[in-house]
């Protein structure tokens, strides 16, 4: 299948400096385009870039409490980036299907 591009590495980059300079921790779980779905993971300084973005499907970003939900979407509105909220926090995406629709926080 086909993909479209959504995001670059520049975006991808805003976003990684933009959670690990949040003052609490997220955990993220990303899927690649051969489907696999990492592990949860909380450290975005070095293990989200592991591997580059070029094949980065999606990040799903998790928080704790209501106030840091408020504080990420607060973040993601600023490095505009495709998504939606899913239970526990938000998925931001690289890649979509053509023809998906998809807003940006």
């Amino acid at each position: 299948m086909d993909l479209v591009s959504t995001a670059n590495h520049t975006k991808w980059e805003d976003l990684r400096r933009a959670m690990h300079d949040l003052p609490f921790a997220t955990r993220f779980r990303c899927q690649d385009l051969s489907g696999h779905y990492s592990r949860p993971d909380g450290e975005w300084f070095y293990h989200f870039r592991d591997g580059g973005y070029e094949t980065m499907r999606f990040v799903d970003i998790h928080t704790d409490t209501d106030e840091q939900r408020g504080a990420l979407l607060s973040e993601l509105k600023r490095v505009r980036l495709a998504g939606h909220p899913i239970d526990g926090g938000f998925r931001v995406y690289g890649y979509a299907e053509p023809g998906q629709v998809l807003d940006y926080f």
